[in-house]
This record gives structure tokens, C-alpha cells and sequence, in this order.
């Protein structure tokens, strides 16, 4: 039996809200390291990353799943709602606190620490068994896969383009980097678009709207998600930009391009095995990884630090966001 449709609404409203902070918070991911090789002007780059992450969107029905049913056991009806609402709240307040300070966290673990932080206030069930297996495993080794594996992919290409002058490697670069940019933000939509709609699912279900053993994603959530990212997207993270296309090292078209497709071979292969990684983390590790084939010193480790505490703090602060937006508005409904 669903209750009233208004509280839903407004559920659905948020996660849009939060898809739309999602787009311009992790534009810089799959941008940034075209735009500071020049490989793309920012709002050509914006606009193909837009166009990526929209048809991205359409193919992350496996970790939409995974966050719509597999996170935590909400309870049905205005205390489910309320639940997804906190956890929403919790993580656009979050995004928002780490883009003003240009910090490239994960809007990913944000929302699922808010929807543990929100289920926790609520005491409803956390699957932890789900979140060790599919979240925070993932997150310690994406990061160490994206390092290793973007320094064995730019020294392979260093050895391969060994005796090619430099002049005419950076031009090619160039251009490959539209297809790995695109890949990248590909694999963006895939993953975040998806949890939002994962996140409207859930909504869905607790308000009595959709089938909770039904473990389809409606067409029409995914393309909304996939839209209002896109939107986000294009609106541009100039702040989260300038600390991953300069800050971190100065890239060359060649670094670029193996950050790129190392980042993107991890969110698809992420993708495949239903695990909702973070698009930040790849793609900041395998742009440190690509950089210290240069020597280790090119990388700002100081600037790598403050992201990594980032990193560390978002899971439990915006679980604490959203377990306090929780006891708000439980107190006023």
C-alpha cells in the first residue's frame, strides 16, 4: 500500500538535487586532464563528458541495484522516506563542504555514508556484510589499482614511443585523449548516475510505489538521473578542476591519456562486478601513478594528502550529516 505521493516527491526532488551536485562535483574527473593538457577547450570537454555520462547512465542498472536494495534494510513508509532523505541531505551538504574547498571527494561514499549514517539514527539494518564487500574494499584498492596500474600504463608507453619525437607523441595523445575522456566519463555515468537512481528506487519502494522483490530499474529513473547528472556536468567543477589538472602534477598529453584509460578499465571492470566504486578515486590515483613515472618527486604529495584525508573523513561525515538530518526532520514530521 503506498502512502501519500508528495513525500516521495520530495524524496525523488533530493536525489536529483543530489545527482545535480554529483555532475559538477565529479566533472573534473573525467575532464580535468584533457583541459590541462589542452587536449580539449573546458567547455568542448564538458559537453562530451556530459554526453558520456548521459548514455553512461543507461547501462548502471547492476549498481543501481546494489544501492537501491543491497545497503541497508529501510522500513516502509514516512520513516523509510525520512531515512532516504537524511541520507541525501547528509550528502549534498558534503559535496558541497568538499567542492568549496576544491577537494575531489567521492559523492559516491558519500551517499552510502549517509545512507548507513541515516539508517543508524533510524535503527534500521545496515548490511555490513554488503558494505565491507562491495564499498569499502573497493575503496582501499581502486585507489592502489589506479597507482600501480597508471604507472605500469605510461611506462609501457614510454618504452613503446621511446625513439618518437616529442612534438608529433603529443598531438597524438592528444587526440586519443577525446576517446579516453569519453571513456572515462563514460564509466562515471555508469556508476553515479546509477546510485542515484539506486537511491529513487529505494524511495520507490518504501513509499509503496514500486515492488521491493522486484529488482528491475524503471527506464524513466535511470533517464532522469542520467539527465539531471548531465546537466551537473556540463554546469562545470572548476574549483575540484584546477586541483586535479594542475594541482596533483603537470600532466603531458601521454600522462593524460594512461590516467585516463586506467581510470576508466577500473570503473568498468567495477561496474561488471556490481561494486559502487568511486570515480574520484580512480581516476586522482592513476593520474599520481601516470605522474611518478616522471620521478616520484613530480607528485605533489602534500596536495595528495589533504585529498586523501578527504577520502578518509567522507564515509563517516556524511554519515554523521545525515544521522543529525535524520533526527531533525524526525522530530518535525
Amino acid at each position: 500500500m503506498s502512502v501519500d505521493w508528495l513525500p516521495t516527491a520530495i524524496v525523488i526532488a533530493l536525489a536529483m538535487g543530489f545527482n545535480y551536485t554529483n555532475g559538477f562535483h565529479d566533472a573534473a574527473n573525467s575532464v580535468a586532464t584533457s583541459v590541462s593538457t589542452r587536449a580539449l577547450t573546458p567547455r568542448v570537454a564538458l559537453l562530451l563528458a556530459a554526453a558520456a555520462n548521459l548514455i553512461g547512465a543507461l547501462f548502471g542498472t547492476r549498481v543501481a541495484q546494489t544501492v537501491g536494495s543491497g545497503i541497508i534494510d529501510a522500513p516502509h513508509g514516512t520513516t523509510g522516506l525520512t531515512i532516504c532523505a537524511a541520507a541525501l541531505i547528509g550528502a549534498v551538504s558534503w559535496n558541497l563542504m568538499t567542492w568549496w574547498r576544491g577537494l575531489p571527494s567521492s559523492s559516491s561514499h558519500a551517499l552510502i555514508g549517509g545512507l548507513g549514517g541515516a539508517a543508524l539514527a533510524a535503527g534500521a539494518s545496515v548490511h555490513w556484510s554488503v558494505v565491507l564487500e562491495r564499498v569499502v574494499i573497493p575503496m582501499l584498492v581502486s585507489p592502489a589499482l589506479g597507482l600501480v596500474v597508471g604507472y605500469a600504463v605510461m611506462t609501457a608507453i614510454l618504452w613503446i614511443f621511446r625513439d618518437a619525437a616529442p612534438g608529433r607523441i603529443g598531438r597524438g595523445f592528444r587526440l586519443a585523449q577525446t576517446v579516453s575522456a569519453s571513456a572515462v566519463a563514460f564509466g562515471h555515468g555508469m556508476q553515479d548516475a546509477a546510485k542515484t537512481a539506486g537511491v529513487v528506487v529505494l524511495a520507490l519502494t518504501v513509499g509503496g510505489f514500486h515492488n521491493d522483490v522486484d529488482e528491475s530499474v524503471p527506464l524513466w529513473v535511470l533517464a532522469l538521473s542520467a539527465v539531471v547528472m548531465s546537466l551537473g556536468t556540463y554546469a562545470g567543477g572548476w574549483r575540484i578542476m584546477r586541483t586535479l589538472g594542475a594541482r596533483i602534477i603537470d600532466l603531458d598529453p601521454p600522462r593524460g591519456f594512461a590516467a585516463e584509460v586506467t581510470a576508466a578499465s577500473i570503473l568498468f571492470v567495477a561496474t561488471a562486478l556490481r561494486a559502487p566504486i568511486s570515480t574520484t578515486h580512480a581516476i586522482t590515483s592513476a593520474i599520481m601513478g601516470a605522474g611518478a613515472t616522471r620521478r616520484v618527486r613530480a607528485v605533489r604529495w602534500a596536495v595528495a594528502a589533504d585529498i586523501g584525508w578527504a577520502w578518509l573523513l567522507t564515509f563517516p561525515g556524511a554519515g554523521l550529516l545525515a544521522a543529525a538530518a535524520y533526527l531533525v526532520l524526525a522530530a518535525v514530521t
